[in-house]
């Protein structure tokens, strides 16, 4: 039996609708649906088949809907049909079969919901790529957590996923950071220079005055000595520069590597900025744009509203971005000839066209909204006859609340809360599950006292008690094996809370189908809150021991069955919180 009961009941809605309509060519039911209703008390399903056909049929789709119900309700595929508003019907599944779904479960294990909508098509998912400039803090987190989730669900619905990092380690910020890594490393050698004597001497001052460089100069020093530091000080950077930035990127990304890893997230590849310039990947890039006639020399126009005093009109190298739905043609290098950071971009984009993937998907913090269409409009023109579609997912700012203030800074960090102060006040797992409670573009506050109380109002408690509440009752059946439980007589089960469960359960498949096409990885959080609502609400009935309900010595075949049912919904909870990288527990104190 197939695993997505909504795959198996669409095939069953096309061969009707076709049977009624023999006429119309296979295309004209592509977009015929089969759903959970918006409403449980209408069914178990819900089709827009008469809907989106009716048009080609040349009928009413009320009418054609009511005919598609009446030959599903002769069908026995389902228990009830019923025509509803202007072209849906709603269906009712027999009970036997929602319990038949037990077993399909059982036997898929953790790989219940394992999709094809990927089609095994090779998907880069660029997420965090922070500039390597200090700590991770809680923007970067909530990024990581989604781009890492996002990752998860496209391997289960079918995608062959690369994770990517994309290091920018070119440009003025990494400079700076350089700079400030210098001063560290001077401090290091106990100089008599002070900080405002040695910013004073920086370019564009002294930026990056956290504690976190403090190590990286005394490693400086540990490996250098004073060799970095000849003669009147701040020494030529011509003598120094290019080493510490090196040193100092390094330190970083390592420490970076470290900061997410203990939330869980581990890339497959890391990409440098300033090695894609060293290789002249963006410079290619921009002559395979110039070849099809998309680079061009002009004038930018003006900036809207009052004029800068000191603007002037000045030729740049322009990409034609507005044939691929930008609004304005985008510069690609300056006036005097450097590139900008978008042809870099560029050249980053290009780089994963050629190593063959056929979708790229990226996470950006919300402040890069305005970067999505020439970005998606470079792609486009750089694909040309294979084309390849690139998907941002934007993520709102996180607001990390205790006591019911904000949370300000870290004291090692010194301007902001770290990635790692916030694992280490909740842990991993309830960062991870919590970042994915909002849809990634809503803002959020996370607030350290919710998230580690036991209660309802708690989502990552409330679902992880749900799966050591199962486990509890395996264990005291003894931990039967799947296979002990695949022939249970199932008919036991028809208490509508044991049915509602199941009902829940069978939606697993089309849940993971659904928020993969979509790109929104919350989905699955949302989902397994509702799984285990039904699951505790279960548990709650009545006033006798929870597990005596499910294990009863005077009922071993419907205790079977309860466990059968059990160890389903132990099993896709498991598979949901794989997806979003949160570990199940076994048992909760």
């Amino acid at each position: 039996m197939s695993q997505d009961v909504f795959h198996t009941m669409r095939e069953a809605v096309v061969a009707q609708l076709q049977a009624l309509l023999p006429d119309l060519p296979a295309e004209a039911f592509a977009r015929v649906l089969v759903e959970p209703p918006r409403d449980p008390a209408h069914g178990d399903m819900a089709t827009n088949a008469a809907l989106v056909v009716g048009k080609a049929a040349r009928q009413p789709p009320p009418k054609l809907a009511a005919a598609l119900a009446e030959r599903l309700a002769a069908s026995g595929l389902v228990t009830e049909a019923a025509p509803a508003g202007p072209g849906f019907v709603n269906l009712r599944l027999p009970e036997s079969l929602l319990r038949a779904q037990l077993p399909v479960i059982l036997a898929a294990a953790e790989g219940y919901g394992d999709g094809r909508l990927g089609g095994g098509r090779k998907a880069n998912v660029e997420y965090v790529s922070a500039n390597p400039t200090g700590p991770m803090h809680v923007g970067h987190c909530r990024g990581a957590v989604v781009g890492d989730a996002l990752a998860g669900l496209l391997d289960k619905a079918g995608w062959e996923v690369t994770k990517e990092y994309y290091v920018n380690d070119a440009g003025a910020q990494v400079q700076a950071l350089a700079w400030a890594a210098y001063w560290r490393y001077l401090q290091a050698l106990e100089t008599a220079l002070t900080e405002e004597e040695f910013a004073a001497q920086v370019p564009g001052g002294l930026q990056y005055r956290g504690e976190y460089l403090v190590p990286v100069g005394q490693a400086l020093k540990a490996r250098y000595g004073d060799a970095l530091a000849p003669g009147a000080l701040p020494a030529d950077p011509a003598l120094w520069l290019d080493t510490v930035r090196g040193f100092t990127i390094e330190a970083m990304m390592a420490e970076i590597r470290e900061d997410l890893a203990a939330l869980g997230v581990r890339h497959d590849v890391f990409i440098s900025e300033a090695e894609l310039v060293r290789d002249g990947v963006a410079d290619r890039a921009i002559a395979a744009l110039a070849e099809k006639g998309l680079v061009y020399e002009g004038v930018l126009e003006p900036p809207k509203g009052k004029l800068p005093d000191d603007w002037e009109p000045r030729p740049q190298t322009l990409f034609r971005s507005t044939e691929f739905g930008d609004d304005v043609d985008r510069p690609l290098r300056k006036s005097d000839g450097s590139n900008t950071y978008f042809a870099n971009d560029i050249g980053n984009h290009a780089d994963k066209l050629a190593r063959g993937f056929d979708e790229l998907m990226q996470v950006w913090g919300a402040d890069h909204g305005g970067y999505v269409k020439r970005m998606q409009a470079a792609v486009k023109a750089l694909s040309g006859d294979r084309p390849v579609p690139l998907d941002v997912v934007l993520t709102q700012i996180v607001k990390v609340m205790k006591g019911g203030e904000p949370v300000r800074m870290s004291k090692r960090a010194g301007t902001y809360v770290t990635l790692r102060d916030l694992i280490d006040e909740v842990g991993k797992d309830a960062v991870r599950f919590t970042m994915l409670t909002r849809k990634a573009d809503a803002q959020m506050e996370f607030d350290l006292d919710a998230v580690v109380q036991q209660s309802r109002d708690n989502p990552v408690f409330y679902v992880q008690y749900a799966h050591a509440r199962c486990r509890s009752v395996l264990r005291q059946a003894g931990d039967p094996a799947p296979g002990e439980l695949a022939d249970a007589p199932l008919d036991a089960l028809a208490d509508a809370a044991e049915l509602a469960l199941i009902r829940r359960l069978i939606a697993w498949p089309r849940t993971v189908e659904a928020a993969a096409a979509a790109r929104e990885p919350h989905r699955i959080a949302f989902y397994l809150g509702d799984l285990a609502a039904d699951f505790h609400l279960l548990w709650n009935r009545g006033r006798e021991d929870a597990t005596l309900r499910f294990i009863r010595e005077d009922e071993p075949e419907a205790t079977r069955a309860r466990l059968a049912l059990v160890a389903a919904t132990a099993t896709v909870i498991r598979s949901g919180l794989r997806v979003m990288g949160v570990t199940p527990v076994e048992e909760m104190r």
